[in-house]
Formats: C-alpha cells, structure tokens, sequence
C-alpha cells in the first residue's frame, strides 16, 4: 500500500457524501478503536470506475469498534442509535457493530462458531472478500486505511473470495448482486483467477 494508492482511495471516499459526511464529523462518531468499514468504501470506488454517482446501490455505511470490556447488546445498539441520529439526514443506514461480541452471535446467524476477535483489525482481516476488508478513519489530515490485503484488489477492481471466514454460499450471494451493479467487476469464482 502506498502513498498514490491512498491518495486515490482518499479522493475517491472525499467524493461519497455519506462517507465524507461521517469522516469529517469523526469525533463525534467517538467509537474505542471505531473504523468506517467494509462494503461501502469498495462500492464508491466500483462505483466511480463505473462512471455512477459515488453513493449509488450503497445499502448502508458500517461502522466497526472494539470494546472487550462492554459485550452488551444494549451497548452496542445504544452505539448505533446514538450515531443513527447524528446522520439521520444523510439518507443512508448506518450499521454500528462491536467486533469483541461478534462470536456471541455468529453461530446462530451464520451456522458455525468463531473464536473472539483480539482486535478490530483482526476482525477486518476476516471481511468476505480481499477489496472489502477495509477499514478507514482520518488521522489528523490523512487518512488512516486499514487493508490487511492491501489495496491492488480494491483499485482494480478485483474481486476475490477472503475464506478466512465465510462460506462459498455467503460469497455467490455477495456477488451475485454485486456482479448486476458493477458489471465490470473482475470476479474470481471461489476457486478461480479473475474472470
């Protein structure tokens, strides 16, 4: 990852109001060790390769933190309620998730368990795909990226399968829609080189 791919990552966010929106109003978002994260950082890029308005098909912007000492449900929902309401004119969902709780839940939603994240970085490590494990935050006057597989996948817009975590029926269904909003996607099948 370098300086030019950030820049490039950076003026692309700048352009997405939604994104922009949250970063520039980071201090209130006041998460322990909170990123903006995942789907939404991938799919403006997609979308300005793509020659569409940076917030197109963008279902809902997330937000992960790292809190071991709070596992509440309540805690983390008061989370997003709390930032829901400072963004409720931006016309976007904003999904707010701890990542220390993530294995209380992962079982029953996604059928298999998952040890305790040790960090939100490491919970980031595991997003389903190589372009969407991504997480961002300003730093001062640059921003701070997150992307344990660096940013080649994301900036050309591949689309690899992460398996750390996910299955082969959670990524098809990923890609399926995702293959009908950014057709130019180069898609690896989940055992397969870019297509």
């Amino acid at each position: 990852m370098d300086g030019t791919q950030i820049g490039q990552l950076a003026a692309a966010l700048a352009s997405n109001r939604f994104i922009s929106s949250v970063l520039q109003r980071w201090a209130e978002v006041d998460l322990p060790n909170g990123w903006l994260a995942a789907g939404a950082i991938a799919q403006t890029v997609w979308n300005i390769a793509h020659r569409c308005a940076p917030e197109a098909d963008i279902k809902d912007v997330d937000l992960v933190y790292f809190d071991a000492d709070d596992l509440s449900a309540e805690s983390e929902l008061g989370n997003e309620a709390r930032i829901r309401c400072l963004f409720s004119a931006l016309g976007v969902a904003i999904d707010v998730k701890n990542e220390a709780r993530v294995h209380i839940w992962y079982e029953a939603k996604f059928g298999s368990p998952i040890p305790p994240y040790r960090s939100v970085e490491e919970a980031i490590a595991t997003f389903p795909t190589t372009a969407t494990a991504i997480g961002v935050r300003p730093d001062g006057s640059r921003l701070e990226v997150q992307a344990p597989f660096g940013l080649d996948d994301l900036l050309g817009l591949v689309v690899r399968p992460n398996k750390t975590q996910i299955t082969q029926a959670i990524y098809e269904a990923k890609i399926a829609r995702w293959r009908s909003c950014w057709p130019n996607l180069k898609i690896c099948g989940w055992d397969e080189r870019p297509t």
